[in-house]
């Protein structure tokens, strides 16, 4: 008696689920994956055939194309009334290949049925205006430097305040990089691993926008030093003029000149946002340095670097500052070591840290608040490129990856030069130089992935059999809306 209430419990189960199938069958009609042969046919007299000839609800449901070119005959199980009631067998029509796909395309639940073209003109046509920025935002940056060109309403938006505001909300993958040649000046976008032209115009000169040679003359050769916010610093090599510039939209700013930098002499130079603009400091091994204020338009001169600090600096001039909130990272020699700055607070701490051994070339990086020391690594005549990261409660450096062998053996036997650029976002742009060959890779710090950066003779005019060499640059946050 129990067994047979729970039989009649589980039919009534069955019975109300087929119930819900068959609506939506009803509704939508079948869907792809609800077909004959992901079923097992079962000789359960409580299992029937439906006959789909005989009920019109269902003349929408798309049936089984079976191999045969004849006609087939398939069980379509459902559930019935019980006893003895044997399967009915039903027969089913083979449609074309291109119906089934076309029914598929149109009737399934999974797709959503396409839109006329002047429909979707239509819908984006009124799209309230409120809504132009937090859509532009969510775009490729690629995709927004284009739109600068489209019209002046667009460029204005693209430019506006809240649209910067809106545009940095949005978290972003990667990066760009500019770089710069001994001929050329590029920018690198790592998300689609496309390069783009410069358009700056202060490194122009008779609508020569690209050529080195074309800024000597006058302010003499200006190179990119620091970046932040989406801004990159430019200065020339006497420093008495000094640019801050964003590259997407060409706009840029010239400062007024350092007051006590010495004429012609090396100084490092590092840039931070602030909550009203941005900050600028250099420093010389002198231990003299000076900070700009956008805020003010203007250089102040903070107290002298404290006793307590060795001077010379010794800095390492080939390796960028890094920033991690408001504190600069400095690479520096005798000691070998890292100098910081507290931009909040104008403390300066000195550390003594080794270098690894058998390393050269080394320069600091930055991700995602941990500070990263790139350098080749050489032994006999191997040449490798290895990461460090600089430990906190120790403050020694521990390896923490390596390239590829692969990578390596193209370099075997070569002297070796390495450019590094990893100020900025995780991700560090590699330039590699040797007699045969040059390569740019990029290390992706998080994936710990190291990948071939793509180049085009057309992108580095000039360029030789052997590749380009990046002779220096800076990594940026790309950012329309940022304002020098």
């Amino acid at each position: 008696m129990a067994e047979v209430e729970a039989d009649e419990a589980a039919a009534a189960a069955l019975r109300q689920l087929v119930g819900q199938l068959q609506e939506l069958c009803d509704l939508y009609g079948s869907p792809p994956f609800f077909s004959l042969h992901r079923f097992k046919r079962t000789s359960d007299p409580r299992w029937r055939s439906y006959d789909f000839k005989s009920n019109p609800a269902t003349k929408n449901h798309l049936p089984v194309q079976m191999d045969s070119e004849s006609e087939s005959k398939s069980n379509i199980l459902t559930l019935g009334g019980g006893g003895e009631e044997e399967i009915q067998k039903t027969t089913v029509h083979k449609r074309l290949r291109k119906d089934k796909e076309s029914n598929l395309k149109s009737e399934s639940i999974f797709q959503k049925p396409i839109q006329s073209k002047s429909m979707e003109v239509e819908i984006w046509g009124n799209l309230p205006e409120d809504l132009f920025e937090p859509v532009l935002a969510r775009l490729p940056v690629a995709a927004i430097y284009r739109f600068h060109s489209v019209c002046s309403r667009w460029r204005g938006i693209l430019t506006s305040k809240t649209f910067y505001e809106q545009f940095q909300g949005v978290p972003r993958s990667y990066p760009w990089f500019y770089t710069v040649t001994h001929t050329h000046s590029a920018m690198y976008d790592p998300s689609a691993e496309k390069w783009h032209r410069s358009t700056i115009p202060f490194l122009s000169e008779n609508g020569n926008q690209n050529q080195i040679k074309s800024i000597v003359s006058g302010k003499g050769i200006v190179f990119p030093v620091a970046s932040d916010g989406g801004l990159v610093c430019f200065l020339n090599l006497n420093h008495t003029h000094i640019y801050t510039c964003n590259p997407l939209t060409s706009s840029y700013r010239e400062l007024p000149p350092p007051t006590k930098v010495p004429l012609w002499s090396r100084v490092s130079v590092v840039m931070v946002s602030s909550t009203d603009g941005y900050k600028i400091m250099w420093l010389s091994c002198t231990g003299k340095y000076e900070i700009y204020e956008s805020s003010e338009n203007k250089w102040a001169h903070p107290i002298p670097v404290p006793p307590n600090i060795t001077i010379p600096l010794a800095l390492n001039f080939r390796s960028k500052a890094v920033s991690l909130g408001k504190t600069l990272y400095f690479m520096r020699g005798q000691p070998d070591g890292i100098l910081t700055y507290d931009m909040n607070t104008g403390m300066w701490k000195q550390y003594a840290i080794p270098l690894p051994m058998s390393f050269r070339d080394c320069m600091l990086a930055e991700s995602q608040g941990r500070i990263l020391l790139v350098g080749l690594l050489t032994k006999n005549c191997a040449n490798c490129v290895g990461v460090w990261e600089l430990q906190r409660m120790t403050l020694l450096w521990k390896e923490v990856d390596r390239m590829p062998s692969e990578l390596c053996l193209e370099f075997y036997g070569n002297s070796l030069r390495m450019n590094c650029m990893g100020n900025h976002g995780g991700l560090v742009f590699l330039s590699l130089k040797s007699r045969q060959v040059n390569r740019l890779l990029c290390y992706d710090v998080a994936m710990r992935e190291w990948r071939n950066v793509p180049v085009r003779v057309n992108e580095f005019s000039g360029t030789t059999d052997k590749g380009p060499w990046i002779s220096c640059g800076t990594a940026f946050d790309p950012c329309p809306g940022a304002i020098a």
